[in-house]
C-alpha cells in the first residue's frame, strides 16, 4: 500500500481542484443549467442556453489545454481510447437519459449542491443504479462489443490523436476547430427560438383568503 501522500504541494492540488470544482458548479447553476425546463428545452430546440454553455467550455478548454501543452507545461497523457461502438452507443444512451431526467452527471451534483430534492433523490439514485446495472452487464457487453472487433465500429484506434490520424498539424487543427466553435457560437446567438414550445415550470400561485370572507 502507498503511503499518504500528505505533502504540501498535494494540498495545494486537492484546494486547487475544490476551488475549481465549487467554481464549476457555481456557474452551472447561475447560467440555469440546473433548471430541469433548461435541460429539456434543448432538446426541444426552444432554449439553447445549454448548448451555448457547453460550447463555450469547448473552446475555452481547447484552447487553454494545448496553450499549456504547446508551453511545455502539461502532457496530454490523460486521453481516452478511441472505440466507436462503445463511445456511439454509451453517447446515445447518455444523450437519451439527459433529456427524459433533465440533468446530467455535473448538473445533478450542483442542483444537490442547492438542496434541491430532485436532484438529491432520483439523480443520486441514478448515478448508484447504473453503477450497479453496468457492473453486472460488464461480461455480456465484452462479449457484445468482441463480436464487432472485425467491423468498422468495433475498431481499437487507441490513444491516437485526431491531427495524428489525419497527418495534420496540431496547432493549425486546434485553431481552426475553435474557429469553428465560435462561429457556430456566433450563429446561434443570432437565432431566436420559439419559447412558446419549450417547457417552463412556473410556481404554483398562493391564494391567501381575503379578511372577511364567507366562513370565516
Amino acid at each position: 500500500m502507498q503511503p499518504l501522500d500528505v505533502s504540501l504541494w498535494a494540498g495545494r492540488e486537492i484546494a486547487l481542484a475544490l476551488l475549481l470544482g465549487f467554481w464549476f458548479g457555481f456557474a452551472l447553476d447561475k447560467g440555469g443549467m440546473t433548471r430541469y425546463h433548461k435541460i429539456v428545452n434543448v432538446f426541444r430546440y426552444t432554449d439553447l442556453a445549454v448548448l451555448k454553455f457547453m460550447m463555450s467550455a469547448m473552446v475555452t478548454g481547447l484552447l487553454g489545454t494545448y496553450a499549456l501543452y504547446w508551453a511545455g507545461e502539461i502532457e496530454l497523457a490523460a486521453i481516452t481510447a478511441t472505440l466507436p461502438a462503445r463511445q456511439l452507443i454509451g453517447g446515445a444512451l447518455f444523450g437519451v437519459g439527459m433529456a427524459l431526467a433533465g440533468m446530467c452527471p455535473g448538473t445533478v451534483v450542483a442542483g444537490a449542491g442547492r438542496g434541491q430534492l430532485d436532484y438529491l433523490i432520483p439523480g443520486v439514485a441514478g448515478f448508484l443504479s447504473g453503477a450497479l446495472l453496468f457492473g453486472m452487464l460488464t461480461p455480456r457487453l465484452d462479449r457484445f462489443f468482441a463480436d464487432l472487433a472485425n467491423t468498422s465500429l468495433g475498431t481499437h484506434y487507441g490513444t491516437v490523436k485526431l491531427w495524428e490520424l489525419w497527418g495534420l498539424n496540431s496547432a493549425l487543427l486546434v485553431l481552426v476547430v475553435a474557429q469553428a466553435i465560435l462561429l457556430l457560437l456566433y450563429v446561434l446567438g443570432r437565432l431566436n427560438p420559439a419559447r412558446r414550445g419549450g417547457l417552463r415550470l412556473a410556481p404554483r400561485p398562493i391564494e391567501l383568503a381575503q379578511p372577511g370572507a364567507a366562513g370565516d
